[in-house]
Parts: structure tokens; C-alpha cells; sequence
């Protein structure tokens, strides 16, 4: 099956001459139907960007950009109209129309695309009991919350049945209590009405929460992408490594690692794992078969992917070469650092 969004050596500039900025640089990139795909970077990555040229707001300056199979480089504006029916949008700030109700909202863009009266309210009423606003249907946005917001906006971007959303830094306003019931909600969009999603965020608790595939940006080039779980599990760049600190327990080092080393005489060990019954099983026979005793004094885990990612710091009591022969052991399963003074 082809992707339903391929980037092929595609380049943004903006301005000419002396005075070119280059936003985006030979950017190759497969997003595959059906998928919940996250563009991570720090502002002035090129994210917001990248999902602009998606839904042709901006022209590509080079290479070719396909869109449910359509090369949308060089199409007129009639064509490119035509294909944004089938992409909706959901933003930082909701972009609300202030005048009108949550109904006239959502309504909107369903009386532009030329849907009879009958059909734009049965439509509406449909998607505001999907994302669970039904009750609000006629207040205006100065009445609604942050969440609530977004929820019309989740709305509005539906209205057409389009195959593709593009979620531009959509939780970013929101607390994270909010946060989690909108990502709860995109998961929905997802798995029950099988939209294909782009979530632009720099956020890695939502990359964590919802996203199949990551691609990580950086100065406008892509420096990384695959599965979550296989990107943030092994991450080959500094900038992958920065975003997975946010999520992951710390290494304990400065005066972190002093106050441990207060506490505990043992040899101090990280344990970077990717799957904790793998360490599990070479710890739970230390005692008996390597004579020596264990405690964990630091870190924690968290599921990616279905499978358990983090950090565990370990003391070590025994013999040196008791311990030495555990550490050799644990290395066949992990990677492990020891904390040496």
C-alpha cells in the first residue's frame, strides 16, 4: 500500500537571495494510512512547517510531495481546494469563530463545502455526541474551557469525513489533566474512524501517550525516524536523546548521586532497559548464584510501545569480583553504567 503522505527530498525556502531562509531541507518521509504519526523538534525545527506544505498553505520550493497518491507540487489552487476537503486541521488555539455557537462552528465549514441544511444538523449533532459536547451546542467559545474548546475544534476538523488530521501543537495550551482527555479522544478519532493523524507537537508525553511513528526534526532536516518504541528505545542523535530525558528517569549525577552515594556503600550501577524481565531474571538469582545482594535506590519505568522503557539505579553488595562477575552478566542483557567516583 502506498503511504497516504510521502515527502520525497522535499526543501522549504522562504525569501530569495542573500535574504533565504531554509525551513526544511531534503525532508524524506512516509506517513502509512491508519496511522498516528508525531513530528517532534524544538521551535525553529521546521514542524509547523512541514504540516503547512502538507495541506499546501505553503508551496514546496523543492522536490515532490504526494498526498493520498496526488503530487500536489505545481497543482493550480482548484485542484489543491479540492484536496483539502479531505484534510482537516486542529490548532494550538483553537482558531474558533467567535461570533457563532459551537453549532455554527462546526457547521461551518460543512455550509462552505455546500451540504444541505438537513445534512450539516444531523452531521453536527453526530460528531458533538462523539467528542462529548452535545450539551453545548449552542453556547459560544468565551463560554467554554480549554478542553472544551479543542473539542469543538476536533469537531469542526471532522465535519468533512476527511482521511487525514493534522494536529498542530493541539495540547500545548492545555493542562495536563486536559491534555490527556484530548489525547484520549485523537486515539479515538484514530482507532474508530481510521483517520490518518499528524501530530506536530515538542512534547514527548503526547509522542508517548498516541503516536505509531515518530520523525524527529531538527533544523529542518529529519535526523531520525522509525517506531516509536525502536526511536525513543536507542536514540542515535543528541536531540532524540534531549526529548527522551523528559520522559525517562535521570541518571543521577551532581549532588544526586553524592546524596546516594550518602546513603548506600555499594557499588552503584544504571541500568538503561528496554525490557525489564529480561534484567529481571539475571537479578532475581544474583544472591544465590553470584553471592551478591541487590537494592534498587533510584529511577523507574515507563510503557512505550507495550514494552517497558527506563532507568534503574542498582547498589551492589558483595565481593568485587562477585560483583564484577553480576555487571558482566547484566551487560549480555542491557546497557549498564557504572557510577565510579
Amino acid at each position: 500500500m502506498s503511504p497516504i503522505v510521502e515527502f520525497q527530498r522535499v526543501g522549504k525556502t522562504f525569501g530569495t537571495g542573500a535574504r533565504a531562509v531554509t525551513a526544511l531541507a531534503d525532508v524524506d518521509l512516509s506517513i502509512e494510512a491508519g496511522d498516528v504519526f508525531a513530528v517532534i523538534g524544538y521551535s525553529g525545527a521546521g514542524k509547523s512547517t512541514l504540516v503547512r506544505l502538507i495541506n499546501a498553505l505553503e508551496p514546496v520550493t523543492s522536490g515532490r510531495l504526494l498526498v493520498d497518491g496526488v503530487d500536489i507540487t505545481g497543482l493550480p489552487e482548484r485542484r489543491l481546494r479540492e484536496l483539502r476537503r479531505d484534510i482537516g486541521m486542529i490548532f494550538q488555539q483553537f482558531n474558533l469563530l467567535r461570533s457563532r455557537t459551537v453549532f455554527g462552528n462546526v457547521a461551518y465549514p460543512l455550509k462552505v463545502a455546500g451540504w444541505d441544511r438537513a445534512s450539516r444538523e444531523r452531521r453536527v449533532a453526530e460528531l458533538l455526541h462523539f467528542v462529548g459536547i452535545a450539551d453545548k451546542a449552542w453556547h459560544y467559545p468565551d463560554q467554554l474551557s480549554g478542553g472544551q474548546k479543542q473539542r469543538v475544534g476536533i469537531a469542526r476538523a471532522l465535519a468533512t469525513n476527511p482521511k487525514i488530521l493534522l494536529a498542530d501543537e493541539s495540547t500545548s495550551a492545555l493542562d495536563p489533566e486536559t491534555t490527556a482527555e484530548v489525547l484520549r479522544l485523537l486515539k479515538r478519532v484514530n482507532t474508530e474512524l481510521g483517520v490518518t493523524i499528524v501530530v506536530i507537537t515538542h512534547e514527548m508525553e503526547v509522542v508517548r501517550e498516541i503516536a505509531d511513528r515518530v520523525a524527529v526534526l531538527d533544523s529542518g532536516r529529519v535526523v531520525e525516524q522509525g517506531t516509536v518504541l525502536d526511536v525513543f528505545s536507542a536514540p542515535a542523535t543528541g536531540t532524540t536523546r534531549r526529548f527522551v530525558e523528559t520522559v525517562l528517569p535521570d541518571r543521577p549525577d551532581g549532588e544526586h548521586l553524592d546524596r546516594l552515594r550518602a546513603r548506600h556503600s555499594g557499588r552503584l550501577i544504571t541500568a538503561h532497559l528496554r525490557d525489564d524481565r529480561r534484567i529481571g531474571a539475571v537479578l532475581s538469582d544474583a544472591v544465590s548464584r553470584h553471592r551478591v545482594r541487590f537494592e534498587i535506590v533510584d529511577g523507574g519505568l515507563k510503557e512505550l510501545g507495550g514494552v517497558q522503557l527506563g532507568r534503574l539505579t542498582l547498589e551492589l553488595l558483595g565481593a568485587e569480583s562477585d560483583v564484577d562477575a553480576l555487571i558482566a552478566e547484566l551487560r549480555r542483557t542491557t546497557e549498564i553504567e557504572e557510577l565510579t567516583a
